[in-house]
C-alpha cells in the first residue's frame, strides 16, 4: 500500500507541474503586447511584504500610532481663511487645461480612496467635457481646495536590503490622492510653474522636476563647470548632500509668505495655503485598523504639484560661489569650489556648508548627514601625481573622499572616468537579463517582437542610462558589445555561431556603439533648442 500510495502522490505532483508549465507556455506563446509586463512581473518574482514589527507597539491600533507619529509628527495645524468670494483676476479655467492635465495622466496609476482611476475621468471629459469644467472652475476662482478632496490612503511599504525591519525609518509610505484632485493639482502646477518663471521665483540651476529639464542637465552642468575650472590649474572639490525628509519639512506658512512675497496671484496662494492645510491619511497595511488621522506635515509625497512646491520652498537656499558652483535636483544639492589647494577646498566647502546649513535652519529643513560623500577631481595629467586623502568634517563626523560617487544615476570618479560607471550599468544590465530571459527559452517563449520590445524598453534604458554624459571607452564598448549580441541572440533565437551584423539586422537591435551615439546626438538637440534662461547647461552654451 505504501508503494502505492507513494506512486500515486509522485504521479500527482508530476501531474501538477506539467499543468503548470503547460499553462505558462500557452500564456508565452500568446502573449500580447499589454500581457508582456505580466509576463515579466512573474519573472521578476514578488518579495512579500513585511509586516511592520515595532518595539512598544504589539497591536495594529499601536503600530498605526507609532507610524504616524514617525512620518507624521505632530505640528501646530495651519488652517487658511476661507475665501468666500471668488478672485475676479483669476483666469476663468478652460476645457484646454482640463485637457492638457488629463493627457499626463496614466490610466494605469493606482486611484485614491474614493477607487476612481483616470480612465474614468477621461471617458467623463470625452462625452460631456463641461462637467469636470463644472466642477473644478468654481475652487479655482475661489482659490479653495475643499476637505473631501484631501484624504488619501497611505501605503506602507518596507525598504528593500534593510538589515533589521524593527523601526519605522525601514519602511516607506506611498500617498494615493483621488483621481479627481490630481487633475485639479496639475492645472494649479501649470499656472504655478508659468508665474513663478515669469517673477523668477526658481533659481536657475534648479534643475529636478521641472519640465524640459533632467538629470543629464544637472550632471552635465555639474561636469562642465568642474572642467572650466580646472583649465587655470585650480584644485576643484565637490560635496554632495541631501535634504532630510524633503516634501515633509515644508512649512505652510513659510511657504505662503513666499508666495505672497514674489508676487504670486492671490487666488494661487489660498489655494496652495488651502490644499496643505487640514490633510488626513489612512495607513494601509496588513491589520491596519482603517481609521484617517490628520496630518499636518508638508507636502504629500505622491501629488503633483508637491516636486514645485517643494522647489519654490528651497530656492532661498541657493546662493552665488566665487569660483564654485551650487547646483541642485530636487533635494540633492551639490557644491563645487575650487582654489590652488584641495585643502583650501575643504576650508571653503566647510565655511558654505554652515552658510547653507543657516539659510535651511531658518525654512526649518537639514541635511541628512549620512548621506553626505566627497570628491576631489583631478585632471588626466595628475594621474601619476598622489591622492588626496584630505576629509571634511561635517557636525562632528569626517566624510573621507570617494573613489567613486553616485549622484542622480551618475558614477562619477575623481578622472570622470567612463568606465567606473558602464561597469556598474553593465551589472545592472546582466541582472536583469538573467530574470527575463527565462521568458524566451531556445525554441519556445515569446514571440521574437516581445522579445524586442522586452530589449528596447527594459535592458536598453539600463544598460544606456548615463550614454548622454559619458562615452565609453574601446574596452568598455566592447565589453557591452559583448552582452548586447546575448541579447540579440535571446530576440531572435539565433545559434551562437551567427554573425554579428545579421545578428543587428536580424534582431532589429543596432549595435551599441549606434545606440550611445544616438542617445548623445538626442541630448544634444535637446540642449540647444532649451531657452537658456531655464536650462543651466544651455546657458553654458558658446552663443
Amino acid at each position: 500500500m505504501r508503494e502505492v500510495a507513494g506512486t500515486s502522490k509522485r504521479g500527482y505532483f508530476k501531474a501538477i507541474k506539467a499543468a503548470k508549465n503547460k499553462h505558462w507556455s500557452s500564456f508565452l506563446l500568446t502573449a500580447t503586447p499589454q500581457s508582456l509586463w505580466t509576463a515579466k512581473r512573474f519573472a521578476y518574482g514578488r518579495a512579500q511584504p513585511r509586516f511592520p514589527s515595532l518595539p512598544g507597539a504589539e497591536t495594529p491600533l499601536e503600530m498605526n500610532r507609532v507610524l504616524l507619529d514617525h512620518f507624521f509628527p505632530p505640528k501646530e495645524p495651519f488652517s487658511p481663511p476661507p475665501r468666500l468670494r471668488p478672485d475676479r483676476s483669476a483666469p476663468p479655467l478652460t476645457t484646454d487645461e482640463i485637457a492638457a492635465a488629463l493627457s499626463k495622466c496614466s490610466p494605469t496609476s493606482a486611484p485614491g480612496p474614493d477607487g476612481i482611476p483616470y480612465s474614468i475621468w477621461k471617458q467623463v471629459n470625452k462625452v460631456n467635457p463641461s462637467i469636470l469644467l463644472h466642477v473644478l472652475a468654481p475652487l479655482v476662482l475661489l482659490g479653495y481646495h475643499p476637505a473631501s478632496l484631501k484624504g488619501s490612503n497611505g501605503v506602507v511599504l518596507d525598504k528593500p536590503g534593510k538589515s533589521s525591519y524593527e523601526s519605522p525609518s525601514s519602511f516607506r509610505i506611498i500617498v494615493l490622492i483621488r483621481t479627481i484632485s490630481k487633475i485639479l493639482e496639475r492645472i494649479i502646477a501649470a499656472r504655478l510653474l508659468a508665474a513663478a518663471r515669469i517673477r523668477g521665483l526658481l533659481h536657475p540651476n534648479q534643475c529636478g522636476s521641472l519640465p524640459g529639464l533632467s538629470t543629464y542637465d544637472a550632471c552635465l552642468t555639474l561636469t562642465n563647470d568642474v572642467r572650466t575650472l580646472q583649465r587655470p590649474r585650480l584644485k576643484v572639490s565637490s560635496l554632495f548632500l541631501d535634504i532630510k525628509a524633503g516634501f515633509d519639512n515644508v512649512d505652510n506658512k513659510t511657504l505662503a509668505r513666499i508666495l505672497r512675497e514674489g508676487g504670486i496671484p492671490p487666488y494661487l496662494v489660498s489655494w496652495v495655503s488651502s490644499f496643505l492645510g487640514e490633510r488626513s491619511c489612512t495607513l494601509v497595511f496588513q491589520g491596519a485598523p482603517g481609521t484617517p488621522a490628520p496630518v499636518n506635515v508638508g507636502a504629500p509625497q505622491g501629488s503633483p504639484i508637491s516636486p514645485l512646491l517643494f522647489l519654490l520652498y528651497v530656492a532661498p537656499l541657493h546662493f552665488g560661489i566665487p569660483r564654485g558652483l551650487m547646483i541642485s535636483y530636487v533635494d540633492d544639492f551639490a557644491l563645487t569650489v575650487a582654489s590652488l589647494s584641495y585643502r583650501g577646498n575643504i576650508r571653503r566647502l566647510q565655511d558654505l556648508f554652515d552658510r547653507l546649513e543657516r539659510k535651511a535652519a531658518r525654512l526649518g529643513v537639514s541635511f541628512s548627514v549620512a548621506k553626505t560623500e566627497l570628491i576631489h577631481w583631478r585632471t588626466p595629467s595628475q594621474r601619476r601625481s598622489p591622492k588626496c586623502t584630505s576629509p571634511i568634517q561635517i557636525k562632528g563626523e569626517l566624510f573621507h573622499p570617494g573613489n567613486a560617487v553616485r549622484w542622480l544615476g551618475y558614477w562619477f570618479t575623481p578622472a570622470l572616468d567612463p568606465a567606473a560607471h558602464f561597469s556598474r550599468r553593465l551589472a545592472r544590465a546582466q541582472g536583469a537579463f538573467a530574470l527575463i530571459r527565462r521568458l524566451s527559452p531556445p525554441g519556445a517563449g515569446l514571440p521574437p517582437y516581445l522579445c524586442h520590445r522586452l530589449a528596447t524598453s527594459l535592458i536598453a534604458p539600463i544598460l544606456l542610462y548615463g550614454a548622454d554624459l559619458f562615452t565609453p571607452s574601446v574596452g568598455t564598448t566592447n565589453r557591452l558589445d559583448t552582452f548586447w549580441r546575448n541579447v540579440q541572440r535571446w530576440t531572435t533565437n539565433c545559434f551562437s555561431a551567427t554573425p554579428t551584423g545579421i545578428l543587428s539586422v536580424e534582431s532589429c537591435l543596432p549595435p551599441v556603439s549606434l545606440l550611445i551615439s544616438h542617445r548623445q546626438r538626442l541630448a544634444a538637440l535637446r540642449l540647444v533648442c532649451s531657452p537658456p534662461s531655464v536650462n543651466p547647461a544651455t546657458a553654458r552654451l558658446h552663443p
